[in-house]
């Protein structure tokens, strides 16, 4: 019987759908934990093809080559090097399965379906997945693992029916989404599999950006007395080497140092920034152009554009009006001179005037008003979607949740974008999140130490600058009191009257209640962007567009 084992786990990147690219990624991984003396090398769910596959996976074609990647790395087992555990489809009988296979020996050794399917949030795996029986463990060289997958291991059934059956130790390859202060949840909810089981238990989770989503990686160890054995740190991918040593009592990992937890305003950095890199990489973009107004929001997303890609790929343009301060002319630029980036400066001037004259005939003796104001904004849509054309670098959006969910944006205007940071940032996290960059670097930033924007941006009151002496809160509530009625509202759903109940000014509620529902079809075609909270729009919170529904009365 087995005494010893060595588990290497991956904390790995896979691009979605590269099926070649994510094999070779974990045949060079398997060869890393060849040299570290590894017996089995662990991958995330789903790896060969990223998850999630949402409905490529329904694509024939697709599910063959993944299934011919799979068989070509279990061939390679036969080397007699380490095992492998990987994520893919699996065919059986009329059901697709989201599958974890055992590699070793130069064959697919084991099979096991995912049982437990997600189908709220962000998930809509019921969609193109069948459910798989409740598993039993697996064999690797006389160890027998407690194989799940992700979901499978939130509730308690999967692994009691894996104990019961034999399991030594529990493993969950995991594609499980960022949200902000997750890691600690899973770590505490892990503690509940392990203290109704008796064994040990594995979490390893991918890193990366797909689409809205990113995935923290965050993956560790707990050993059967309750006590995390590894951490490894969030937001980095790498290859970690685990010893296992079995006694009287069962398994135990050897304890190693633990990376040390982030804290809030970090873990929004470090998703942004994740987000942002493998959203441009992946789909091919050279760099991303943004509009630097001077204000925070265009600051802080320019810094993360420089930390994920470095400055030499970020062109930051000012498209200055009549009504565009001095101090904003000078906060760009000198935003912009911190960062490193390229930075130029264009003239909106001529083309209000332009519209102004063309539409006077139409407009009659009509007063301007907030008409001319989004004349504005989508005059600098217009011309930063010229130079992303012109330059093939992606419109980075600026604008943030609080904005978004009241729809104090301009469509086709400063919504113009493929790609948002902020999209799931309320400005309160805005403004600390830009405190705490200043004061901090990051550990995988590509921009300049120190601070990256002047302090007068997160100090000055927030404009739109579309008319004179213009400020957000002449709109909007001051940010402190909205963004607490928002948290109210959209993270946690709650009614009106529930809000009134926590102290809130009903007319207040009910003036954002209406805001929030009317912005609607606006989010509806805004730019995807990173998912930071429980409740993201577009992937986690789907409201219908035409909605009658007032919050008191239907």
């Amino acid at each position: 019987m087995t005494q010893r084992l060595r588990i290497a786990l991956a904390q790995m990147n896979p691009h979605e759908g590269a099926l070649r690219s994510n094999a070779a990624k974990i045949r060079a991984l398997r060869a890393e934990a060849a040299a570290g003396g590894a017996d089995l090398l662990v991958t995330p769910e789903f790896s060969i093809a990223g998850y999630p596959p949402e409905d490529l996976v329904l694509k024939p074609a697709f599910y063959d080559m993944c299934v011919a990647e799979i068989e070509a790395l279990a061939a390679e087992t036969a080397d007699g090097g380490p095992g492998v555990i990987l994520g893919g489809p699996w065919k059986d009988s009329g059901k697709l399965y989201n599958a974890a296979f055992l590699l070793d020996g130069g064959k697919i050794v084991a099979r096991r379906a995912k049982h437990e399917l997600p189908n709220y949030g962000v998930f809509d795996d019921k969609r193109v997945f069948d459910a798989g029986p409740a598993p039993g463990p697996v064999v690797f060289r006389g160890t027998r693992i407690g194989l799940m997958i992700c979901e499978d291991w939130w509730f308690p059934a999967v692994s009691e029916t894996l104990v019961e059956s034999g399991a030594e130790l529990l493993l969950a390859i995991n594609g499980s989404p960022f949200e902000v202060d997750k890691s600690e949840a899973r770590i505490d909810l892990a503690v509940s599999r392990v203290v109704e089981t008796g064994l040990p238990f594995v979490f390893l989770n991918q890193n990366c950006g797909q689409d809205e989503l990113v995935f923290d990686g965050a993956s560790f160890v707990l050993n059967a007395d309750r006590k995390l054995a590894v951490r490894l740190p969030s937001f980095t991918e790498m290859l970690a080497i685990t010893d296992w040593v079995r006694d009287g009592e069962g398994w135990r990992c050897t304890p190693q140092e633990l990376a040390r937890p982030l804290g809030h305003e970090a873990q929004i950095y470090a998703a942004m920034t994740l987000g942002l890199r493998d959203y441009v990489e992946k789909n091919g973009f050279p760099g991303i152009v943004l509009g630097l107004s001077g204000g925070i929001d265009s600051a802080l997303s320019a810094a993360v554009a420089a930390d994920a890609l470095g400055p030499d790929r970020v062109r930051a343009v000012m498209l200055p009006s009549p009504y565009t301060s001095a101090e904003s002319l000078e906060d760009a630029a000198e935003c912009a001179r911190l960062l490193g980036i390229r930075y130029e400066s264009v003239n909106i001037g001529p083309a209000m005037e332009a519209f102004g004259a063309m539409l006077a005939p139409a407009f009659g003796n009509r007063p301007p008003d907030i008409t001319e104001e989004n004349i504005q904004s989508r005059i600098r849509g217009v011309t930063l979607m010229a130079m992303s054309n012109k330059f093939g670098d992606m419109l980075l959006t600026t604008g943030n949740k609080s904005e978004m969910s009241t729809g104090y944006a301009t469509i086709y205007g400063d919504m113009c974008g493929g790609y948002s940071v902020l999209k799931d940032v309320y400005k309160t996290d805005v403004f600390a999140v830009c405190r705490w960059r200043n004061d901090n670097m990051p550990h995988d930033a590509r921009g300049p130490r120190g601070p990256v924007m002047p302090d007068r941006v997160i100090t000055k009151p927030p404009s739109a600058e579309l008319k004179p002496d213009q400020k957000d809160q002449d709109t909007l509530p001051p940010y402190d009191v909205l963004d607490a009625l928002l948290m109210g509202l959209v993270e946690e759903e709650r009614g009106v009257d529930e809000m009134v109940a926590k102290g809130f000014d009903r007319a207040l509620v009910l003036r954002v209640w209406r805001m929030l529902d009317r912005a609607e079809y606006k989010r509806r075609q805004a730019p995807p962007g990173v998912k930071i909270g429980r409740r993201a729009f577009g992937r986690d919170r789907r409201y219908p567009i035409t909605n009658g529904f007032t919050g008191l009365i239907a």
